[in-house]
């Protein structure tokens, strides 16, 4: 299910406050446009995140994580402790990231 690296991406980015497609297209790994698109319409049919519009014309979504994609966050937060300590030059997010703790 999340098993790619664009999947694990947004997932972070969505964790740390983004919410909008704009938004992800400022991540440092530079998602492509199509594939983020894809993404974001896979993880939202498999209820890891969800789709709400916030503009009519044209419509625009934000994105929020479910209970399901919320539950990945000690997940996330163990690979990316992993990466820090054996990958050199690995993106460090947000201390907050390390320490949120999502609704229970």
């Amino acid at each position: 299910m999340i098993g790619d690296k664009w999947s694990m991406v947004i997932l972070r980015d969505m964790l740390i406050g983004k919410s909008k497609y704009g938004e992800f297209l400022t991540s440092p790994e530079g998602i492509p446009t199509n594939i983020l698109a894809e993404r974001l319409k896979r993880l939202t049919g498999l209820g890891l995140i969800e789709k709400t519009p916030y503009q009519d014309r044209p419509v625009r979504h934000a994105y929020r994580l479910t209970e399901r994609g919320e539950a990945l966050l000690p997940v996330l937060q163990e690979i990316s402790k992993w990466g820090n300590r054996f990958i050199r030059d690995t993106w460090t997010p947000p201390a907050a990231f390390m320490k949120k703790r999502i609704r229970n």
